[in-house]
């Protein structure tokens, strides 16, 4: 390393190695009038074999930083025997402290004092110790030689001035303050002139105003202060109340089914919105209300013509509802009857003649002025060539000059002064007298997929004894039939037809008989039977996490054509038309589905039965762990599940699952997981009683293939559990477990979540034998893969253990040295390393120990009061002191803080940004040090980088500071 004048130069050999580095170093100077050379021995100690008396650097330089002009004191301290000699290093370049005219000097202590500082003291310092047994160099430290920057004087100004509040009557509020400045102002509160804040209690910079009770509006004033001026802000708080009562609405415009209202505020303040209340006069009813109106006018529609209404409006602001306003009375104007004329009824008086009676219609809409009566014996003519009569106040009418036994078809209207209204259906009468008239109020309902229920009222009598009524016929066709049928029978008001077809449209028509013969016909009745059903009582059995069990039952009759179950989006499986139930898989837990049970012949339009189900979440999220090995006597201690949920569980099933045994004599497992099982007959076991339980199993022990069964029940899950042992749990037997056979199991919990059964299940265990010593996993691939799998790991093991050896022996000799160092300095080192710290604040104490950290160990919550009490003692002594021990264990640099495009971006000499830690912006093209901001990461709770740390930001790096918010996302 050359000196700058170029007088001389250093040989500077780090690391030191021993023997390496032992050797005559000689150095070699010349110039034109010759050379000359001079030579020394190096000499490299280890440790231990360091003589008593060499040196030891006790207190090396420390980082520091400098405002230039200022004078800056490196420290160094040093002991051995005899004491040593120190002499100080820059930039690996001895320290000449002669030729500065005393600005640079060498205090006694050993400490470097440096007046006047300049940009060329910057740099990185070292001390030196030697004596007769050798020279120690310290850990070097850098200098950095800050600009001189005035301090900041900036008048006050509001960051956060107070904000208007609404509230209710009687309400709180806070209201807040915050002022900036440098200095930074007093804040205080003022309710014109009052001050609310006394002056011997002003808060700096911010300052929130509480309020209680609030009844009264009020302007609250801010007033920030500092030696640069004082500035105001008002506050607005207005004290909120519900709007009072519009004014009488006034009826302006009426139609037969709208009503227009308008009507006065009767508010000062302005209104959200109106509501209009309304109910028809003398209804007990609740008003029907219509809001979000924001005129004071609005027709009200939907009303039924020629009827009386009240209206009322009421104001809506944002504290709610206020009164409503007075009752106004209004009808509907008129309207054309929308209904004809009801129970239109005739018979005859003579051969010629006919009376014809009516009632007035459902909705006559307003003032029925008269009826017409419309009659005539060929009912293919239109009607407004029939004959007519017109009736004012009377609802019947006599009609002469008829022609005897001719059929004439009659139909009747209602008109009021607006219009017509609709004509009644056909009215058949027969110009006969004797004869029964047409049946009234006839129907008919579908009973059953083949039968109809037809009902009727029987007609007036009233021509005599040989006018009674002595039968009915009925006339009926299938829709696409062509042939009509007859019945007859006797007098009755209904009559149940069978031995129709499913799935038809029929038409009936009745007439009545007497002595002298049948009267005329009904009008055309249409009336559907229903689809045969294929199946009934479609139902979800149990709803596991990952399957539905559906069920159902088949008529006796059924064809046996499959169905078609629809899910999800789009999903299908078909099933056998003989089956009486299906288990749907591949569902996904926690989630609603709709079944669709349809018969694939009729899917199209045909009858469909859909049920609904939620499957059950997932609460058995690990499987049953293997603990130990299995014994001769067919057991095995297992660790169940932990469950994961809030939820209402019933109680849990431990469920053993026999493996079939295949012709090579393996073990297979045919389904993933235990939703795909059928589980019906665990169900069936779950809810049979004790006794039938044990027959099942006497039974099941004696087939050769056996099937899974339960073997525990618990209400709460323990956490571990010995299969085989013998013992009953829950009403079920805990049977060992036969040698030789292969199980899995896996637990079962029983929620009560829903109406249908629903279950969640675990994942099966690793497969387990009774005479095996461990328990192994289930192996189907062939054999020879093991020829391929084995080599490749055993080279992976071998790859593994070579990177571990030569990590190992990179580290430096030192750092070993410090961690055994570090061990050694923990009483209860062991104890700590078991738990593998991830604190990032943990680690850096373990990593990182400086003395200071040994003399400050960390403090037990429960001490954490006392601890702070004592450091607050003698007006925060310790606290102090604490503050000025903090030494980071390690040396950090701030070389882009040191950067000239990056000083001026620092608000103060002292306040710098780490390279190592420093947020690291992304950058600008073409602007160099864009990616500077004097902002460091702060490492929290069990969390690295948790915050960060950075000044308030000067005018020429507020984009800066808003880029690094907004990158960061913080």
């Amino acid at each position: 390393i050359e000196f700058d004048d170029g007088s001389g130069s250093v040989l500077r050999i780090q690391p030191l190695r021993t023997p390496r580095d032992e050797a005559i170093y000689e150095c070699h100077a010349s110039n034109s009038a010759g050379e000359i050379t001079a030579s020394t021995r190096l000499t490299v100690l280890r440790e231990d074999q360091l003589p008593p008396g060499f040196p030891t650097i006790d207190m090396g330089p420390q980082l520091k930083v400098v405002e230039r002009s200022r004078t800056a004191t490196m420290l160094c301290a040093a002991s051995g025997n005899p004491d040593p000699e120190i002499t100080w290093f820059k930039d690996f370049l001895p320290v000449n402290t002669s030729n500065n005219n005393g600005r640079i000097k060498q205090l006694r202590s050993g400490a470097l004092q440096i007046e006047m500082s300049e940009e060329t003291d910057q740099g990185k310092y070292e001390c030196v110790a030697t004596n007769s047994d050798g020279t120690r160099y310290s850990t070097p430290a850098n200098l950095y030689v800050r600009e001189l920057r005035e301090v900041r004087r900036v008048p006050p100004r509001f960051s956060i001035p107070p904000a208007d509040s609404e509230i209710m009557p009687g309400g709180n509020v806070n209201i807040t303050c915050v002022a900036v400045g440098s200095p930074m102002p007093y804040v205080k509160w003022m309710l014109g002139a009052e001050d609310l804040t006394p002056e011997d209690d002003m808060p700096i910079g911010r300052n929130v105003l509480e309020l209680t009770d609030v009844r009264q509006s009020n302007n609250y004033t801010c007033v920030a202060m500092s030696t640069l001026g004082v500035i105001e802000a008002v506050a607005q708080i207005t004290v909120k109340a519900l709007p009072k009562a519009p004014g009488i609405p006034v009826v302006t415009e009426r139609t037969a089914t709208s009503i227009t209202l308008t009507w006065d505020s009767g508010n000062p303040e302005p209104v959200s919105y109106y509501i209009i209340q309304h109910r028809q006069k003398g209804s007990e009813d609740p008003y029907k209300e219509i809001d979000g109106i924001a005129t004071t006018r609005y027709s009200v529609g939907g009303l039924s013509p020629y009827s009386h209404y009240d209206f009322r409006v009421a104001a809506v602001n944002s504290i709610g509802q206020g009164p409503s306003s007075e009752v106004v009375e209004a009808r509907t104007a008129e309207q054309a009857p929308s209904s004809p004329p009801r129970q239109v009824i005739g018979r005859m008086l003579s051969a010629t003649t006919a009376m014809i009676h009516w009632d007035e219609p459902e909705e006559p809409n307003g003032q029925v002025v008269g009826y017409r009566v419309y009659y005539t014996s060929d009912n293919t003519l239109p009607v407004n060539q029939w004959d007519k009569q017109m009736v004012r106040s009377a609802n019947f009418i006599t009609i002469q000059d008829l022609t005897p036994n001719k059929t004439y078809y009659i139909r009747v209207l209602a008109f009021t002064s607006v219009g017509d209204g609709p004509l009644s259906q056909d009215l058949q009468i027969i110009a006969k007298t004797g004869v029964p008239s047409q049946p009234l109020d006839f129907k008919g309902e579908a009973k059953s997929e083949t039968s109809i229920l037809l009902s009727w009222m029987a007609p007036s009598t009233q021509g005599g004894p040989d006018s009674q009524i002595t039968g009915y016929e009925l006339v009926y066709r299938r829709i696409d039939d062509t042939e009509e049928r007859k019945v007859s029978f006797e007098p009755t008001t209904s009559y149940l037809l069978k031995n129709l077809k499913p799935f038809s449209t029929y038409t009936f028509q009745l007439a009545a008989k007497s002595k002298n013969g049948i009267g005329a016909y009904t009008n055309e009745v249409s009336i559907d039977t229903p689809q045969t059903l294929f199946a009934t009582n479609f139902r979800v059995k149990a709803a596991m996490k990952n399957s539905v069990l559906l069920s159902w039952e088949i008529r006796d009759k059924n064809p046996a054509q499959p169905f078609t179950i629809l899910y999800g989006k789009g999903q299908s499986v078909e099933v056998d038309g003989k089956q009486t139930q299906k288990l749907i898989t591949g569902l996904d837990p926690d989630t609603q589905y709709s079944f669709l049970l349809t018969n694939r012949a009729n899917s199209a339009g045909g009858l469909q039965h859909r049920v609904t189900a939620v499957t059950a979440p997932d609460i058995l999220k690990t499987k049953p762990v293997i603990v130990g090995k299995t014994n001769a006597d067919g057991m095995v201690t297992v660790q169940l599940p932990t469950v994961q949920t809030a939820a209402k569980v019933r109680g849990y099933y431990v469920v053993v699952v026999p493996l079939k045994k295949q012709r090579g004599g393996k073990f297979l497992n045919p389904w993933n997981e235990p939703d795909q099982m059928n589980l019906d007959e665990l169900l069936k076991e779950i809810n049979r009683t004790s006794v039938s339980r044990a027959l099942r199993i006497r039974r099941q022990a004696s087939q050769s293939d056996p099937r899974a069964y339960v073997t525990a029940h618990f209400k709460t899950l323990p956490l571990e559990f010995t299969l085989g042992d013998g013992r009953n749990y829950g009403d079920f037997r805990n049977r060992p477990l036969l040698g030789g056979q292969e199980y899995v199991f896996f637990v079962l919990a029983l929620l009560d979540l829903s109406e249908n059964t629903m279950y969640s299940t675990s994942p099966y265990s690793d497969p387990v034998t009774s005479s095996d010593v461990d328990p192994q996993p289930i192996i189907d691939e062939e054999e020879g893969l093991l020829w391929v799998v084995g080599p490749v790991l055993a080279v992976i093991f071998i790859v593994c253990i070579v990177i571990a050896i030569l990590l190992f022996k990179s580290k430096p000799d030192r750092k070993r040295a410090e961690a055994e160092g570090r061990k050694g300095s923990f009483p209860c080192s062991k104890a700590m390393s078991s738990h593998h710290p991830t604190d990032p604040v943990e680690l850096r104490r373990i990593n990182f120990q400086t003395p200071g950290m040994a003399s400050h160990p960390p403090v037990p919550i429960s001490e954490l009061a006392d601890h702070i009490e004592r450091l607050k003692a003698n007006d925060n002594l310790k606290f102090s002191q604490e503050y000025e021990s903090v030494d980071p264990g390690q040396q950090f640099t701030w070389e882009n803080s040191n950067l000239e495009v990056n000083k001026p971006k620092n608000r103060y000499a002292n306040v710098i940004a780490y390279d190592h830690s420093r947020v690291i912006l992304s950058s600008i093209e073409g602007v160099p040090g864009s990616d500077y901001n004097n902002a460091n990461y702060i490492d929290g709770y069990r969390r690295q980088n948790a915050y960060i740390a950075t000044q308030g930001p000067l005018p020429e790096t507020f984009g800066d500071f808003w880029r690094m918010v907004w990158e960061q996302h913080t």
